[in-house]
């Protein structure tokens, strides 16, 4: 069965989009076949895979407003196995054009379910905001992961983030689940960083993933060269620990 799961966190910088479009591009060496949403209008998930947003016929607006049939709209990546639904700022729009739309929260399940079975995974990467967008991601998806920066005002964010999602849950997705946190940007020479990975086990207890994201300079550089970090350097340590998060999940997957 397919899993669906959004990437989100409603602050910006916090590695999002990294965790996103890495974790997809390790589920596909996997062996697994992977669909990563570009649901962010600034579209660096589809720029940090080498697409380039200006030659786009077809896009994820363009599927959900019924521009477009959403199989249109499937690019295949530079990884075996992925394949990305990209976004331009078009997208923005849609924030308004749905608004007065009947059911305008489920406009991306409903383009996700014609495709659905054709994935082992839809890693959605939601934008960096609580509004309609990621609210229709968070419809969509069975399942939330959410990348956190290891710093002081993680835990804050964290708890009303997680209070979005229990309110999505009793109106709208009864069946979304937290798959779990993962920190990024971590440094261990940090003491305060050090401080927040263990206030959030103590806090989140069975909701943070094992895997911790290192700072990274090369992670940093993947996408300006187009790449996922398996591509671009195999080898870093921020590599191995987006590896490690991908097991992760797949071993979820398989006690389930």
């Amino acid at each position: 069965m397919v899993k669906i799961i959004s990437f989100i966190n409603q602050k910006g910088g916090v590695g999002k989009t990294t965790s996103a479009i890495n974790t997809a591009s390790y589920l596909a060496e996997m062996g697994k076949f992977v669909l990563l949403v570009d649901l962010d209008p600034q579209g660096n998930a589809t720029s940090g895979l080498g697409l380039g947003t200006n030659t786009l016929k077809h896009t994820l607006y363009s599927a959900m407003t019924g521009g477009s049939d959403v199989r249109q709209s499937i690019i295949r990546s530079n990884t075996d196995g992925l394949s990305v639904i990209p976004a331009t700022a078009d997208l923005a729009g849609a924030n308004i054009e749905l608004v007065d739309v009947e059911h305008r929260e489920y406009r991306l399940y409903d383009v996700l379910k014609q495709i659905r079975m054709d994935y082992d995974y839809i890693i959605i990467d939601s934008p960096p905001s609580l509004g309609l967008l990621t609210i229709n991601g968070l419809v969509a998806s069975d399942a939330v992961v959410i990348p956190v920066q290891a710093e002081y005002y993680a835990l804050e964010g964290l708890g009303q983030l997680l209070e979005t999602i229990d309110l999505v849950r009793d109106a709208l997705q009864p069946e979304l689940e937290i798959m779990g946190a993962v920190i990024t940007m971590y440094d261990r020479r940090n003491r305060l960083a050090r401080q927040v990975v263990r206030e959030m086990r103590q806090h989140f207890p069975g909701r943070v993933f094992e895997s911790v994201v290192p700072r990274s300079v090369r992670l940093a550089e993947a996408p300006s060269f187009g790449q996922a970090i398996s591509i671009f350097d195999s080898m870093n340590k921020g590599a191995k620990a987006y590896k490690s998060l991908a097991k992760e999940i797949i071993a979820l997957e398989d006690e389930q």
